[in-house]
């Protein structure tokens, strides 16, 4: 009896430590995007952080592709692991939902990535380009609804933040995509980069906050189990 006691004792804890690193995925991920979109930029030579967009930093031919390729391949993986602690730590109908929101949103955003890159500006766009834009809208919409999800989990405090957040999104997404035609057209997008970052920028902040908020309440329900 007593190590059947022990074995679930151990099943339990290790689960516990599960939960704990998928959920640390949440902030890890976030901070690898924002620092692969500088150490990018700073790499390429003539690179304009202000007027061209993230997406370029991995385009066909870019001097950077093959890093930012690797990193952001890893940062895809990170947020799918995030996705699976939100799953583990949170049964709630919604928690769920926004669990596998993040989850579809990594999977995209690795296809986009590694099979529908976009060509760098003044080469002759193709199919894989359509596709690019296609898919980057439909993750658009991923971060747009595990928002929406994730708003209600924690509180008043944080639901104003992520009603916040969706209009950021909302209003910077639709500067950033006014210049997409003038992508295409190979004229100048002297603001694309700073609406574009702002954009991504602020879904970022908002998945690092809620892993910190999940991480707190996991801690405190460890806490609480020990004082027990």
């Amino acid at each position: 009896m007593n190590s059947i006691v022990k074995t679930q004792h151990v099943e339990v804890r290790t689960l516990k430590i599960v939960r704990k690193a998928l959920l640390i995925c949440g902030i890890l991920s976030s901070l690898l995007y924002v620092g692969t979109d500088i150490l990018a930029a700073m790499q390429w030579e003539g690179y304009s952080y202000t007027s061209q967009a993230v997406s370029e930093l991995q385009a066909i031919g870019a001097p950077t592709r093959s890093l930012v390729v690797l990193l952001f391949t890893i940062y895809g993986v990170l947020v799918i692991a995030f996705g699976l602690g939100i799953l583990l730590t949170d049964s709630r109908k919604r928690a769920r939902f926004t669990g596998i929101l993040l989850i579809g949103y990594g999977i995209v955003g690795q296809v986009v990535l590694l099979f529908f890159p976009m060509h760098l500006r003044g080469a002759e766009g193709t199919i894989s380009d359509i596709m690019h834009a296609t898919l980057t809208g439909v993750t658009v919409l991923f971060i747009l609804l595990y928002i929406g999800f994730g708003a209600t989990l924690h509180g008043k405090r944080f639901r104003l933040y992520s009603i916040g957040t969706i209009l950021i999104l909302i209003l910077f997404g639709v500067l950033a995509g006014l210049d997409g035609p003038r992508v295409a057209a190979q004229l100048p997008t002297p603001w694309l980069g700073i609406t574009e970052r702002i954009n991504i920028f602020a879904s970022m902040l908002w998945v690092l906050v809620l892993a910190i908020i999940l991480l707190r309440v996991e801690n405190g329900r460890v806490s609480i189990k020990a004082d027990a």
